[in-house]
């Protein structure tokens, strides 16, 4: 592709292609679903939903013990404080007492053991939150202490894991190794990440008839839900409803970790028979749920004196926690993103999970993508180091191409990307090069402050990698006056599905946006259904509500086809010829006259035609073979590049990211507006991952960092003034819903380029020496680095100066 066109800036209105050929018009300026609601706070989460008669409050007893076995307790004691209800341990579960999605080895309440601080070991039931954090308060728990495991390397000496090790392999590395021009090889430290979502973890359960329960819980899969409920209580599936209206953030840590609050209701209103709503508290969110997995990265790179990788071995461990939770999932996807946008001929990736007495690490968008790519990026900015050469060329010469080196070391290929030229028109429309010779120049005669810049690219893999879960189903039901409903089985956490959803509905069935409404997901309507995940959410969700429209449109089409050529006896009835378009219906073969799409509608529904429909999507072609690490496990890849430039304080490790400019190939969009705040959403949590948030943990493995005071996210202080996104076009693009793609997680992995201008402002200190830099780069990690590169000394007669910005 010679030349990558872009976007228009500004238009009144956006052509949107339906999947039936149409080119219904809908406004672009269509505002977030629920974004009248959210700013006059009538939206409403699981805490603002109004009080139930009788309702219960829940709460629990953490673990004090990072691992140890239970000895004794004061349950019976707690039970006779006014206002307890109860107190519940695994005792009063009737069902499983044990989950896990992957790996079932994690119990909703401990038995004997428990394995990290903060682990729930019983539910308390309780008239008032008072009461409830009074019984909490005086509760007491007898461990006898184990000793547990908390890092990776304690873990690796002791052999503790989860899952078994995996690998994928290419070429021959010993052979590369041997006969390398150059060799590298180091230790990578990629350190977790909190979610960091506004709205807590919150279930609210209420009974039913006959034992029926219903859950509406903040969660990001219904299904698991319904799930997890019916095992615990020993019930039917079908006799538990789990719904959810929308999240107050998820990112991944409501994917599996709404499971066991949704248990904690759900036991209390079983057992009691009363409504009972459980809401954690900030604090102990933070100090319960699991995070971004820490990684830790031993490498050996191959490479030629230009800079070309002949090969690669990686050994990937990551930090599971004391559950599998989604460990090996994650572990998967961070081994086939160990390669990033690079074609690496000679290849070994091995990946283990490791387990340690901290809370079960779980999804945090990119699940693992982030950190395997980390890890790549992190190598080929030494071996830029290493020859003396300026990064982009290294990574712009092992940048997959298009009629050849385009297969990834699992055997895909990368097709229809445009990854080499927005590298280039990067690097061009932002004067990469010059603001290079800049930046060296002024950190060879700066005292007081460092500057560095980086550009890297990003090839980040659509769909779940356990193919099952790629599927999705939609209900749409037309109702008489020609309005629309719709349910999925995605959830609403802020990304603006339920808004792509609409625009979907509308753009397919030629209505007017403001005549669909998106539903509560329900496992009542839409069953059986993958979590909000794996940023493939309008991709399985719109595909199925699409088809479910197009089984609608064929049947009223047939009855348009009627009712138009009954008045113009001139035409053939053919449904073929029949547009839906802004509430109108044509022939096209006679466009001046048309019927409301309402009409059509109560006709079909006088001739007893069925005005509701359900749509079934299943990604196509998409396979892997875990035993081999072969296959095709991607339906497409979401692809882009970021500049960032960085200023450092030598004397405090002080960071001001001063410039960002990305640019991603996300198709075309179905919603422009909402995939740009994605995409600086995405771009400046990952900024907080590479840069401040960084989490601390007592000697007993107690999370230190649990508060805003103490767990650093970024603040408006932290986005750099000149701040820019461009999406491109890519015509070679031509597959999924509406030719679009995912843009949830993609843009996290762009944030990679400001970590790697920190290194690069390092690696100037000591042109001698390969700077090594953790993540994330705090102030303090930064002042560690350069005193290890003797970068603060002869500082004796600085004088003032203003940097050169």
């Amino acid at each position: 592709m010679s030349q990558i066109p872009s976007p228009p800036r500004s238009r009144p209105e956006q052509k949107i292609p339906s999947k039936s050929g149409n080119i219904p018009t809908i406004p672009v300026q269509i505002p977030h679903e629920s974004a009248t609601a959210h700013v006059s706070g009538e939206a409403k989460f699981v805490d603002d939903l109004p009080p139930y008669q009788g309702e219960i409050r829940v709460d629990y007893i953490p673990s004090p013990s990072a691992h140890g076995k239970i000895r004794g307790h004061n349950f019976e004691e707690l039970k006779q404080i006014p206002g307890i209800l109860g107190v519940f341990t695994h005792q009063d579960l009737p069902g499983k007492n044990v989950f896990g999605n992957i790996i079932s080895d994690e119990p909703f309440l401990p038995e004997d053991e428990v394995h990290y601080v903060g682990q729930p070991v019983a539910v308390i039931a309780a008239e008032s939150p008072e009461a409830a954090r009074l019984a909490r308060k005086q509760s007491r728990l007898e461990i006898e202490e184990r000793e547990p495991v908390f890092t990776i390397e304690q873990a690796l000496a002791q052999e503790e894991f989860l899952g078994v090790s995996r690998m994928i392999e290419r070429g021959d590395f010993t052979k590369a190794w041997k006969d390398a021009e150059n060799r590298l090889e180091g230790t990578f430290h990629c350190n977790g990440q909190e979610h960091f979502y506004l709205e807590s973890q919150a279930v609210l359960a209420w009974p039913g008839e006959e034992g029926q329960l219903h859950i509406h819980s903040s969660t990001q899969n219904t299904s698991e839900i319904q799930q997890v409920v019916a095992e615990a209580l020993d019930l039917g599936f079908h006799q538990v409803v789990s719904d959810c209206k929308r999240m107050g953030g998820g990112f991944g840590g409501k994917e599996t970790q709404a499971a066991i609050p949704a248990v904690m209701a759900a036991l209390v209103a079983h057992k009691l028979k009363r409504p009972a709503r459980v809401v954690f508290s900030k604090d102990d969110d933070m100090k319960t749920t699991g995070k971004r997995h820490p990684f830790l990265i031993e490498y050996k790179a191959a490479f030629t004196d230009q800079g070309r990788v002949t090969g690669l071995e990686v050994q990937l461990f990551s930090n599971g926690g004391a559950y599998a939770d989604l460990s090996t999932a994650i572990m998967e996807r961070a081994m086939l993103h160990s390669d990033n946008a690079y074609f690496i001929p000679n290849i070994l990736i091995q990946g283990q999970v490791c387990r340690t007495n901290l809370p079960p690490n779980t999804a945090l968008r990119g699940f693992g993508g982030p950190q395997g790519m980390a890890n790549i990026e992190n190598i080929l900015q030494e071996i830029s180091i290493t020859l003396r050469k300026d990064a982009f060329e290294v990574r712009r010469l092992n940048c997959y191409g298009h009629q050849n080196q385009n297969v990834t070391p699992y055997g895909q290929v990368v097709h229809a990307h445009c990854l080499p030229e927005m590298m280039d028109r990067l690097a061009e429309k932002t004067s990469y090069h010059e603001r290079l010779s800049q930046i060296e120049a002024f950190n060879r005669q700066s005292k007081t402050h460092l500057r560095g810049i980086a550009l890297t690219p990003m090839k980040f893999g659509i769909s779940f990698t356990t193919s099952f879960l790629n599927q999705g189903n939609a209900l749409v039901n037309i109702y008489l006056d020609g309005t629309v409903q719709v349910s999925t089985g995605g959830t609403e956490m802020g990304q603006g599905l339920n808004t792509k959803i609409r625009l979907i509905v509308a753009g397919e069935l030629g209505v007017d946006y403001e005549s669909v409404r998106v539903m509560v997901t329900s496992t009542e309507k839409n069953n059986n259904t993958p979590p909000t995940a794996a940023s493939a959410g309008t991709d399985l969700n719109g595909m199925a509500a699409a088809e479910a429209c197009q089984r609608l449109k064929e049947r009223l089409a047939e009855v348009a086809s009627r009712m138009l050529t009954d008045s113009l006896p001139n035409l053939e009835p053919d449904q073929s010829e029949i547009i839906f378009d802004q509430g109108q219906v044509w022939d096209q073969r006679c466009p001046d006259h048309t019927l409301r799409f309402e009409e059509v509608v109560n006709q079909a529904w006088m001739e007893r035609i069925s005005l509701g429909e359900r749509g079934f999507y299943r990604t196509p072609n998409i396979h892997y073979d875990r035993e081999s690490g072969q296959g095709n496990p991607f339906f497409y890849y979401t692809t882009g590049a970021s500049v960032s430039e960085v200023l450092m304080d030598r004397f405090t490790g002080e960071l001001k990211l001063q410039k960002a400019d990305l640019v991603l190939d996300i198709g075309k969009p179905i919603h422009e507006e909402i995939d740009l705040g994605q995409t600086y959403g995405g771009f400046v949590q990952g900024l907080g991952w590479v840069t401040t948030e960084e989490l601390r943990y007592a000697d007993n493995g107690s999370l230190l960092s649990y508060s805003p005071t103490t767990y650093k996210i970024p603040n408006i202080s932290d986005i750099p003034e000149h701040f820019s996104v461009e999406f491109v076009e890519n015509p070679e693009h031509q597959i999924n819903i509406w030719r679009s793609k995912a843009v949830g997680e993609p843009p996290l992995m762009l944030s990679l380029s400001v970590w790697l201008a920190v290194k690069h402002a390092l690696s100037c200190l000591d042109d001698q020496q390969i700077p090594k830099l953790s993540i994330p780069a705090t102030g303090e990690e930064i002042l560690r680095r350069m005193d290890e590169l003797k970068g603060l000394q002869n500082f004796s007669t600085i004088e003032s100066e203003i940097p050169l910005i």
